[in-house]
């Protein structure tokens, strides 16, 4: 493609991504995270640009069933169409293209937690493990092992590093496809090894990156879904491996009388309204799931506010505090973060007090909840245990009686996905 089609303003773009430049004469070795998707496309184009020795690699990390629901005509990243977008991507650029099969780690750290989380009354939040353990652990190492010096991926977030090479993760410029809050997870050592180009880029940018230079997903539109679930089917995901949860049982109100029957817990989500068919007047919503019993509880919207929680598998990016710190606190992919006082608690535990209250319904044990200091992401950590506003606790561990273990579905899986350009 000519250059004379690549103007000023992209110039001008190009020259805004987050990528360190290289000293004259220097080499340098970098694994790109390639999806199949535009923003991995962009990512290696602009690594290259760069000077940089750039290596794609696809991670097979979804067949599908035995009818191809992920293999072929669904633009999933973790099927056939995005390993083969990814290779046509890379002979555009004129890179090496590897395609590696990290089917087995997938199922092993993703999917089968993303069913067990489900028949256990806790939310499941299979894009962060598929970064804590495949793209920043699992690919990390190959990368390592093939000599490179880093890998970059499509991820909208931006890496600070100080002078001693400290590495601080902040917000990327584009809040509407920020993406810092599902990489709490990344170590110090993860991070001086990664980079995040398309952080100080917008998406729009991005496309117009990928329009000039003539890549072939430059329009191609993004998953709305999970990865592994991209027809929107999760409960038969969850059910080939956990039928348990779709046992039909009785839906109670919050004093515990059965005011009707639901089709197994796996259909229901906290907050939802619609499929109830429960007629009581008042609007009414799932406030929490009991696995133990086998109940939907339903209740207000009331009934939803929560007031402060404990999360556990705390993780912090940098120094744990050794005080209790006011932060912003994220507890639904992308939703509004909330004031609180996060108190860090021995064992990798810290307790989260809303003084204003949380102001949204979703947390529930089992979802992730960021922390963060302005833009900063200071860390994050998994629900373990949910205050509401009523005076009622949703607790990840088996409850009796009317205080049950809550369950954030279907919806917050969805609210949780990351599209993996």
């Amino acid at each position: 493609m000519s250059t004379t089609t690549i103007t000023d303003d992209i110039r001008a773009i190009v020259a805004r991504a987050a990528i360190p430049p290289l000293a004259p004469g220097e080499t340098k070795k970098c694994v790109v995270a390639m999806s199949g998707g535009v923003d991995s496309a962009v990512t290696a184009l602009l690594m290259r640009d760069a000077g940089y020795e750039v290596i794609g690699i696809t991670m097979r990390l979804y067949s599908g069933d035995e009818d191809g629901v992920v293999a072929c005509g669904t633009g999933s990243c973790c099927g056939l169409e995005g390993v083969e977008d990814a290779r046509a991507i890379c002979q555009t650029l004129g890179i090496p293209f590897y395609p590696l099969n990290f089917e087995r780690q997938f199922e092993r750290h993703v999917i089968a937690p993303f069913a067990a989380e489900y028949a256990a009354g806790r939310t499941p939040t299979p894009c962060l493990n598929c970064n804590r353990h495949l793209k920043f652990a699992a690919l990390l190492g190959r990368a390592v092992a093939m000599g490179a010096d880093y890998i970059a991926t499509g991820h909208y977030a931006i890496i600070v590093r100080d002078a001693d090479g400290t590495a601080h993760l902040h917000r990327a410029v584009d809040d509407t496809k920020d993406q810092s809050s599902v990489l709490y997870t990344c170590t110090q050592q993860q991070l001086a090894r990664t980079l995040l180009p398309l952080g100080t880029l917008t998406k729009r940018e991005v496309r117009a990156v990928a329009r000039a230079h003539g890549l072939p997903v430059a329009e191609k539109p993004e998953s709305q879904d999970i990865c592994f679930v991209p027809d929107g089917d999760y409960a038969r995901i969850v059910a080939e491996r956990r039928p348990d949860a779709f046992i039909p049982g009785e839906i109670v109100d919050m004093h515990g009388n059965v005011v009707g029957r639901h089709r197994g817990i796996g259909h229901y989500t906290v907050g939802q309204r619609r499929g109830l068919h429960v007629a009581q007047g008042a609007r009414r919503y799932v406030v929490s799931v009991q696995p133990e019993t086998n109940r939907v509880v339903i209740g207000g919207a009331a009934d939803l506010n929560a007031t402060a929680l404990i999360a556990d598998d705390v993780l912090f990016i940098g120094d744990a505090p050794a005080e209790p710190i006011t932060v912003a606190a994220m507890v639904r992919y992308r939703s509004t973060a909330a004031t609180a006082i996060l108190t860090p608690l021995p064992g990798r535990t810290a307790r989260l007090v809303f003084p204003d209250g949380l102001g949204q319904a979703a947390a529930t044990p089992g979802q992730a909840v960021v922390f963060y200091c302005g833009d900063e992401v200071v860390g994050g950590g998994t629900i373990q245990r949910v205050e509401r506003g009523n005076g009622s606790i949703a607790d990840s561990d088996a409850l009796g009686g009317t205080q049950p273990a809550s369950l954030l579905a279907v919806i917050a899986a969805r609210d949780l996905m990351v599209v993996g350009e």
